[in-house]
């Protein structure tokens, strides 16, 4: 999978169990993507927007387009190698099936007990109820690798399991995972739209300096 670095999941809130899962990836093949609906310029003359003649009228040409969330889509791996060559007793019974199980728990959604700590909605008291009744939600996570530090959805896990110890147990594993942002006023945003912001800069200078 190339050069590998160590990322993170660690859900934003009180769990039981504490869910948080530290991986390695390539960071290289980090695939983001970002799209907008254009719901304009159905006029004759006009596809894909309205008539404009110069900046001031940008606002009316863009109405109507809808900008989505980022979304990201990563591949993980999970390996329980080193731990059972080093003699750690849980990864030689059950390989990588823990870290597994985890971001199966990221996944499914949580209800809220009243001491404000957030179990998964198939173990609340009352599981047959339907789920508008027990109030589920999913779980806000911050995605963690080298300076970047946001708040997302995990949307999808896609699981191959590589190797496999006699019980049948993975040892080895690759995921996929896909990503939504959550574009808010939330810490974690705020500070990637001012590194973001602050990078953009830098680039107009370096741009215009070697116009």
């Amino acid at each position: 999978m190339g050069v590998m670095q160590r990322g993170m999941l660690i859900e934003y809130g009180l769990s039981l169990p504490p869910l948080a899962l530290v991986f390695d990836f390539n960071p290289q093949q980090i695939s983001r993507s970002r799209t907008i609906t254009i719901k304009t310029g159905d006029a004759p003359g006009s596809r894909g927007g309205y008539d404009f003649l110069s900046p001031l009228e940008t606002p009316r040409v863009a109405q109507g387009v809808e900008m989505q969330a980022e979304a990201f889509s990563i591949d993980i791996l999970l390996d329980a190698t080193d731990k059972m060559n080093e003699g750690d007793k849980i990864a030689s019974e059950f390989g990588v099936q823990p870290q597994i199980d985890t971001l199966r728990s990221m996944l499914e959604p949580k209800v809220q007990g009243p001491t404000g700590v957030r179990t998964l909605a198939s173990l609340s008291v009352g599981g047959a109820e339907r789920a508008f009744e027990r109030d589920e939600t999913a779980s806000i996570l911050i995605f963690h690798w080298g300076l970047q530090n946001l708040a997302v959805f995990l949307t999808g896990v896609t699981q191959k399991e590589v190797l496999h110890l006699p019980n049948l147990s993975p040892y080895r594993a690759e995921m996929q995972l896909s990503l939504q942002v959550i574009e808010s006023a939330n810490p974690f945003f705020t500070a990637d739209k001012i590194r973001q912001t602050a990078m953009t800069a830098l680039n107009a200078v370096q741009g215009f300096g070697g116009f």
